[in-house]
């Protein structure tokens, strides 16, 4: 097993808990890398693996799915104003006491749980959904205790950026052509001064 660091070493009974629980035989071990990645489209290529749904023979009362390693939790992408905008609340049992954190401020404490919550929610609320969870495994950086097993890296599929919808794309050739006359208008102005100058 790899090691390294004291700050993996903390995390490594996290990393390795629950996993005789889990039935391995006959599991690949996938590998997600996060760098870089839209969370929404990672967590749901995640969830489809952990369900087996990636499988010809995936039932949906039967728990097939893989084993999932996730790395780079930190390195999270997100679109939009998703980092002030989106919030995670929870209650902590006392009268008023409804806590709530940005994206960004749970990505500085615990990038991770963002990922992990992420999946959860992409599952079905049934009895396997504990089993799957324990299926998954994050990592903040590249560092994992699982080296030693038969890891196979998960290809993310090609993001198909949509085309800009018509209006919007006239518009963008409007504001262009606009600031290209104030530019020139401005160039304009700026020889006429010269030649007055000079004369």
């Amino acid at each position: 097993m790899a090691t390294a660091g004291p700050t993996f070493n903390g995390n490594l009974k996290k990393a390795l808990a629950g996993l005789r629980r889990i039935n391995l035989e006959g599991l690949r071990w996938r590998v997600f890398d996060a760098k870089g990645q839209v969370l929404g489209r990672l967590a749901s290529q995640i969830s489809t693996v952990i369900q087996g749904k990636d499988k010809p023979t995936y039932t949906p009362y039967r728990e097939d799915g893989d084993m999932c390693v996730v790395l780079n939790a930190k390195d999270i992408c997100v679109t939009g104003r998703k980092l002030t905008d989106k919030f995670y609340r929870w209650h902590t049992g006392y009268v008023g006491h409804l806590k709530e954190r940005n994206l960004k401020d749970q990505l500085a404490k615990d990038p991770t749980e963002v990922i992990r919550k992420a999946v959860l929610r992409m599952l079905p609320r049934n009895k396997l959904r504990d089993d799957r969870d324990r299926k998954l495994r994050i990592f903040t950086s590249s560092e994992h205790p699982f080296s030693d097993r038969p890891l196979e890296p998960y290809v993310m599929p090609p993001r198909q950026v949509r085309e800009m919808r018509p209006r919007a794309r006239r518009a963008l050739i409007r504001a262009q052509k606009k600031a290209e006359q104030r530019g020139t208008d401005t160039s304009r102005k700026k020889k006429g001064e010269k030649t007055e100058m000079s004369t």
